[in-house]
């Protein structure tokens, strides 16, 4: 007895040391504030990027799957060439079905940069402060479906090639322009252009997407804009699950019925989660570096990784939605059917879900493990539209410290942190032939912005589109300063 009580004891004061020496690591650790706010005296090129950009969420874009809709698209390029007049003048551009490429010839060729992000645009309905197509400047924002996601980064590229031909400038290394019309539903727009560049031999050095940004209070306690750059993006798979039975009528309903053991299933999915959870070197890297801005509670415990790793691995999918699924592969149950009268005991029923894999459990592996689940209820399994994780660019590699020391002279006082994308972009087209994809929007995007992306009263703040242009001039300049 005596032996165990000391066992006890020596353990209890194992930790009451590990946690002051965490506590003094804590209390050592110098603070930062995220200072940075658009510059107030670029006021005048802010009002006529807006003008640009309410043009541009003005031609309505809304894509469609399945459905490719070339003349629409080819209405939004001729805007384009009208606002963008030097880029359609100077560079060569390709057209395919609507997609868009533009090649600006360096002086060298060896590491290509490309700038991308799509034209489409998810459909508008509900009920709209401002009309989703007005293209409205008003409150300091220009409103309208697309003005956050993500035209304003495809005015930001264009504005800032536009600008650099006007002043005369030759790339050193070549720079292409690239934006899909079919993003918005992993169409085949972006392959198209892939393919186009891998037939002409062309490797980009870095390519340069949508998918992180300067966002706001990137988690709940760390106040602040912050650049969050998207390191690499999750895979994603459609699943429909069938529950079969002879069906009969609901006065006299049998035990285990399609519906019921759908909802078992569910029960058992989101009660004991099939899946494993990880903390990434890239996600570490995030809550450290976001540690000497956060309050003194999460500043112990993402500052001290070394003791706090697997508490954060147990406890974060509770805290926050969003760093949960930094961790595991998710399922997100979405759509349901059954028969067609409440008094019919459905004879098929059927479930919807979506996954979204993580590295370490990748689209073979999670697959299999919601399969073996579904089974157990006697569910059927059938897999639509999938692919896998993106690989992540190398956090300390040139091509990502290029782009985090062009972040930091674009924003003065912007603290930069790794990102993991747990949607999808485009950016997962161009893997095939670029070892270095970022996923970055150098606009910000505070709470508002994100409730309407993709939902009601989409909106983006004008006053962030000058440093949009800058962090798109100064990249085109630093990947010129590289050498191979």
């Amino acid at each position: 007895m005596k032996i165990v009580l000391y066992t006890l004891l020596a353990v209890l004061i194992a930790l009451i040391v590990l946690l002051l020496i965490a506590v003094i690591r804590t209390l050592r650790m110098p603070r930062k504030v995220s200072t940075y706010v658009p510059d107030q005296k670029d006021a005048g090129r802010a009002m006529l990027y807006a003008g640009k950009l309410s043009r541009m969420v003005q031609c309505e874009t809304v894509s469609h799957e399945g459905v490719h809709e070339r003349e629409k698209f080819l209405r939004f390029h001729g805007l384009l060439q009208e606002l963008f007049p030097l880029v359609h003048r100077e560079l060569e551009k390709t057209e395919i079905d609507g997609n868009l490429l533009f090649y600006w010839k360096g002086k060298r060729h060896d590491r290509p940069l490309v700038l991308m992000s799509h034209q489409d645009v998810v459909p508008a309905d509900g009920d709209w402060t401002h009309a989703p197509f007005s293209g409205d400047i008003a409150d300091g924002k220009v409103w309208g479906r697309g003005a956050s996601d993500t035209k304003c980064s495809v005015m930001g590229f264009f504005q800032a090639v536009e600008e650099l031909l006007a002043a005369g400038y030759v790339p050193e290394q070549d720079v292409w322009l690239s934006s899909s019309c079919t993003e918005e539903w992993a169409g085949d727009g972006c392959p198209k252009l892939v393919d186009y560049l891998q037939t002409k031999g062309v490797h980009p050095w870095l390519v340069c997407d949508e998918g992180g940004g300067i966002i706001t209070e990137p988690v709940a306690g760390i106040p602040g804009n912050f650049a969050m750059v998207g390191v690499f993006e999750k895979g994603k798979a459609d699943v429909k699950f069938t529950a079969r039975s002879s069906g009969g009528h609901a006065s006299a309903p049998s035990k285990g019925s399609p519906i019921a053991r759908l909802s078992d299933f569910v029960h058992s999915v989101e009660h004991h989660n099939p899946f494993a959870r990880y903390m990434m070197p890239e996600v570490q890297a995030m809550f450290e570096t976001l540690a000497p801005y956060a309050s003194f509670p999460l500043r112990l415990l993402f500052g001290n990784m070394w003791l706090f790793r697997p508490l954060l691995v147990s406890l974060m999918p509770a805290i926050s939605a969003q760093a949960g699924a930094m961790l595991q592969t998710t399922i997100a149950f979405t759509m349901q059917s059954g028969s067609n009268a409440c008094n019919v005991m459905p004879d098929v029923a059927t479930l919807g879900a979506n996954l979204r894999f993580i590295p370490h459990q990748g689209m073979a592996e999670s697959l299999h493990l919601i399969e073996k689940r579904a089974k157990r209820y006697g569910l059927s399994m059938e897999v639509g539209h999938t692919n896998d994780y993106t690989a992540p660019i190398n956090i300390h590699g040139e091509a990502f410290r290029l782009v985090e020391d062009t972040i930091e002279k674009t924003f003065p006082g912007l603290a930069g942190s790794p990102y993991v994308m747990t949607g999808a972009t485009d950016a997962r087209c161009y893997q095939k032939i670029c070892n270095n994809v970022v996923r970055f929007a150098p606009v910000i995007y505070g709470p508002e912005q994100m409730k309407g992306m993709h939902g009601l009263n989409e909106n983006i703040e004008y006053r962030c589109l000058p440093g949009c242009v800058d962090f798109y001039k100064n990249l085109i300049a630093a990947v010129g300063e590289t050498e191979e």
